[in-house]
């Protein structure tokens, strides 16, 4: 074994600014995952990355290797119609994108595999959405997974233990090192686990502002650029669009409240001008992405056409069956879902228009609720969150409220809707929000 391949001398090397070269690379990855590298040198690694970065080349080896840390996905393109497509966020708070948006593109003849996560700090998590539905199996085994995606055309799963170990692993000691926010090992732990699902095709979500981890247009801007060029390096189409996080996305913040909030769209009662731009924007660039349209504009058009003739409920509701859901959850959800025993109106200190929100504070006044984890441990309740929440420029005043919490008891309600008062600006007069797409990112 050469010198270099030493774990002290890869981080020594990493640490004084050099390149790493791709065997370098792989074979520390090989170290995490058979766990022959310790955790106090995988953080001294991360750590070392942290403050020393990475080249797109080192980013494309080091996310190659993660990906094929454990099993790659194969697909018997026989048993399957249309491109493997797939979109990821990088979280926000309200964000059920996805639980709409793979049916919808499954309905215009995509497929959609979608490995999706948990919350993480006040940004809610879509696993924890769909396991709010009864039975919804969100970690199958590889036969289930197929079945389904052969089905209803998708399957919005998390991440199974064989898939991606490395990532599994570094991320951990990540979390617990202060090197999360990291540009090339958020890269390199997104993409890892969309290469090891087999895409054709991914389309990212990356969202800035108070509610997201990149806060600022110009740090959501630089993790656009690096996952589209390190994919694309990886032999993965990809296209970006970065997303406004200042405002909650829809009506509802929490688990069952936006697994409803999601049908109510899908069958056509529940519409909001952001959140119906972000999933069909998203879905539009898929389609394009996956050769299924011609263009944009025509995507959105199939897009509308199919939320409006009732194939992208039909694959949702035959998504949640083939994971071990009930059939009938579309026809009657709140009688699957629950609801919290107590609800109450938060109407504001005094009356105005909406100024501005802290949606960092809103997603933790759900994670009060019980509807987040302050520790990793901590379970989620699926019934409680906010609903009718209010966003920029609009009214609010004695018969009009902020939003409606959804608590287990009075207590957790009343010390919610303080962290949600406390989280937004009234002012005098209206204010103009900002289109909620402001940037796309794409290599071809």
């Amino acid at each position: 074994m050469p010198a270099s391949f030493l774990p002290q001398e890869i981080i020594r090397a990493k640490r004084d600014g050099r390149e790493l070269s791709d065997a370098e690379v792989e074979w520390f990855v090989h170290g995490l995952t058979d766990g022959s590298i310790g955790d106090d040198q995988v953080a001294a690694f991360a750590m070392a990355v942290f403050f020393r970065g990475m080249s797109i080349r080192e980013r494309v080896a080091l996310t190659s290797s993660m990906a094929h840390s454990g099993t790659v996905l194969s697909w018997e393109r026989s048993t399957i119609d249309g491109p493997l497509l797939d979109k990821h966020s990088t979280g926000g708070v309200g964000d059920k994108v996805s639980l709409v948006l793979a049916p919808l593109v499954a309905a215009c003849g995509g497929v959609v595999p979608m490995i999706s996560g948990r919350g993480l700090g006040h940004t809610g998590g879509t696993l924890d959405k769909l396991e709010s539905i009864p039975g919804y199996d969100a970690q199958p085994d590889a036969a289930r997974l197929r079945a389904a995606v052969q089905s209803a055309g998708c399957a919005v799963i998390g991440q199974t233990d064989d898939l991606a170990p490395a990532d599994r692993r570094l991320y951990a000691i990540r979390d617990v090192t202060a090197t999360v926010e990291s540009i090339p090992l958020i890269t390199a732990s997104i993409l890892s686990k969309k290469l090891a699902a087999g895409l054709d095709a991914l389309v990212m979500d990356v969202k800035f502002g108070s509610g997201a981890f990149m806060e600022t247009l110009d740090g959501a801007f630089d993790l656009a650029e690096s996952i589209v060029a390190v994919a694309e390096g990886a032999g993965l189409r990809t296209t970006a669009l970065l997303t406004d996080m200042n405002q909650v996305l829809g009506r509802a913040a929490g688990n069952a409240v936006e697994v409803l909030e999601s049908i109510e769209w899908l069958t056509g009662s529940f519409s909001d001008a952001r959140f119906d731009d972000v999933v069909l924007s998203l879905g539009s660039e898929m389609l394009v992405s996956g050769s299924l349209a011609p263009d944009l504009a025509s995507a959105r058009t199939m897009l509308e056409r199919a939320r409006r003739d009732g194939s992208a409920c039909e694959r949702f509701s035959r998504m949640v069956a083939a994971l071990g859901g009930p059939s009938d959850l579309v026809e009657r959800p709140r009688q699957y879902l629950g609801e919290a025993p107590v609800t109450i109106p938060v109407h504001p200190t005094r009356e105005g228009y909406i100024e501005s929100l802290d949606v960092r504070g809103v997603g933790m006044s759900v994670v009060l609720l019980g509807g987040g984890r302050r520790r990793v441990s901590d379970a989620v309740d699926p019934v409680v969150g906010l609903t009718e929440v209010r966003g920029v420029g609009e009214r609010v005043d004695s018969s009009t409220p902020l939003a409606v919490v959804h608590a287990r008891s009075q207590a957790d309600a009343h010390q919610a809707a303080d962290a949600l008062r406390a989280a937004v600006r009234v002012v005098d007069q209206p204010m103009t929000p900002g289109s909620v797409i402001a940037r796309r990112v794409a290599r071809r």
